[in-house]
């Protein structure tokens, strides 16, 4: 018989790199929401025909939406700069802008539907790998 030391297990901080692959492809799921966003901010504020006309919103119009839509791409496409070189406050902030995103869209959703709700649905992929797999744990050593 061999004798199995029964001292305690050393546990470390580091990287769990189970979730790789999810916190690679919420930052890559963020990059293109965030090109997205630009383009369909763009085309709220300069009024495109690819939206519709006569569309009734909570409160503001689709040039006010616009704006902030197009504000949200930007700091989207930044944070997943951040998400891609593993910068731990970037995943944060990633969390925090799809959270805004999605909220955003459901509140466009009059202008264009389906596009706002593919949008929402790629913002819940998101905010699900970046909780789910982009913090910290506690891994054995």
């Amino acid at each position: 018989m061999s004798a199995v030391a029964a001292g305690p297990r050393t546990a470390r901080l580091g990287e769990d790199e189970r979730g790789t692959g999810w916190v690679i492809f919420a930052g890559t799921l963020l990059l293109v929401l965030g090109c997205m966003n630009i383009i369909q901010g763009v085309g709220g504020v300069n009024g495109s025909h690819f939206f519709a006309r006569r569309a009734n919103y909570i409160f503001g119009d689709l040039s006010s939406w616009g704006w902030a839509i197009w504000w949200v791409g930007i700091v989207q496409g930044l944070t997943a700069l951040g998400v891609l070189l593993r910068m731990p406050i970037a995943r944060l902030l990633g969390v925090v802008f799809a959270i805004a995103n999605a909220v955003a869209q459901l509140l466009v959703m009059p202008a264009y539907p389906f596009l706002s709700l593919a949008l929402f649905s790629l913002d819940i992929a998101v905010i699900y790998g970046l909780v789910v797999y982009g913090g910290r744990t506690y891994r054995p050593a």
